[in-house]
């Protein structure tokens, strides 16, 4: 549980950022352009209300920063341990979650998005490999799953902070959000689109004509839903595989997104909002696409790379993984806004075809890896009807096919043939 709230960390930052940008009090003060097109520009489009790359900056400077930290997480996880690398990603979030609550201008703000980006990207590079390693082979899917549940456990109570703080009067409740930030950070201190509606679901629900207070609401049932799901992928991870997760996940969230866009692009025009059925039909389909990555996509996006690679690579394969995820949920965070101002609705389509193209790699290409002993995980790649041409059978990395003369007295030379 500890170490999981890694994920607390992460999930707490992820909500976060899309809430206080949605607070009319920030936007005056750091984003004053955006807050005067929101408020007084009759004229510009509702999907066009909040595209600034400067606002974007705010979120996705955070998701730089911790790709470039997840590699020198590698190094220090491998050379020191992963409890080292979970510590100071405690304490560069403690002090960010300072910087951000303090910050009296847009460079403080950012720069303090940027060490909770370097505690982020060293907790997410060694959490899912602490939590790998030390799982028995029969609960290491729901355990690992934990830091995922911790994700969306952050999300939520970032969501709820946020309905909180809004209603404070004096305009500070901002400062309050962001600061908050150091309660996950103290404790621990012993890409799907999903990113898009964690980052941005409070300024969506406004794009569709949703008031301040009613749009962090939808924020809030959402990141239930996520919880809850996440809660049943632990629980039947381990019972019927990753495989099955990953394809029920993904129709889901295909389903959702196309009839999401679809009401949109039928109901939404540049100005004015929807109908109320509508817009509760789009918080309930946003709720099925949680509940799809909830099961499936976001704690088996963790959970599937922390337990495929062999001991001699799992540091530095971990760091791919972060650093691959961290740039692509970079790209979608600086694009997104933009995005919804020029494709306006067909934005889902666009993240829906995503979907299906990583439904049907898992389809074709993962092979499935419960209960499987984490050591003996390079059986399954050379017995899969793809891979088996990349990996080497009786190749290196695999402490299983060592020779049997090795443990018999055999040369050391053994070892450099090996």
């Amino acid at each position: 549980m500890m170490a999981a709230m890694g994920g607390v960390i992460f999930g707490y930052d992820i909500g976060i950022s899309g809430g206080v940008t949605s607070m009319e009090p920030f936007l005056e003060k750091f984003f004053h352009q955006v807050y005067t097109k929101m408020k007084q520009d009759t004229e510009v489009s509702n999907y066009c209300k909040f595209d600034s790359q400067l606002l974007t900056s705010f979120t996705s400077s955070l998701y730089v920063a911790g790709l470039v930290a997840s590699f020198f997480a590698s190094w220090l996880t491998k050379s020191r341990g992963r409890k080292p690398s979970i510590l100071l990603g405690g304490g560069a979030f403690l002090a960010g979650a300072a910087l951000g609550g303090a910050a009296s201008n847009v460079y403080m703000l950012i720069f303090g998005r940027v060490l909770l980006g370097v505690g982020v990207g060293f907790a997410n590079q060694a959490v899912p490999l602490y939590l790998s390693e030390m799982a028995p082979p029969r609960y290491r899917g729901a355990i690992n799953n934990g830091f995922q549940l911790s994700v969306g456990i952050g999300v939520l109570a970032a969501n709820l902070i946020n309905f909180g703080t809004e209603k404070i009067r004096s305009g500070y409740g901002w400062r309050i959000s962001l600061s908050m930030a150091a309660v996950p950070a103290a404790i621990l201190t012993q890409v799907t689109g999903i990113n898009v509606i964690a980052f941005y679901a409070p300024l969506l629900f406004r794009t569709i004509g949703m008031g301040e207070s009613a749009s962090l609401m939808s924020a809030i049932l959402t990141g239930a839903v996520g919880i809850a799901t996440t809660f049943l992928s632990m629980v039947i991870v381990d019972r019927v595989g990753r495989r099955p997760l990953f394809l029920v996940g993904g129709v889901l969230m295909l389903v959702s997104q196309v009839l999401v866009g679809a009401i949109m692009a039928a109901e939404l025009g540049d100005h004015g909002g929807i109908g109320k059925r509508y817009a509760v039909a789009v918080i309930v389909l946003i709720g099925f696409y949680v509940a799809g990555f909830g099961v499936s996509w976001g704690p088996l996006g963790w959970l599937v790379p922390s337990e495929i690679f062999p001991l001699e690579i799992r540091s530095a394969g971990q760091s791919i993984v972060v650093a691959v995820s961290f740039l692509f949920t970079f790209v979608v965070a600086q694009t997104f806004l933009s995005m919804l101002c020029h494709l306006k609705a067909g934005i889902f389509f666009f993240f829906g075809g995503w979907v299906v193209v990583m439904t049907v790699f898992v389809y074709l290409l993962l092979p499935e890896t419960k209960g499987l002993p984490i050591e003996k995980m390079g059986d399954v790649w050379r017995e899969h009807w793809f891979w088996n041409r990349v990996v080497v059978v009786g190749g290196p990395g695999v402490g299983e096919h060592l020779p049997a003369k090795f443990g018999e007295g055999g040369s050391q030379s053994s070892v450099v043939d090996l």
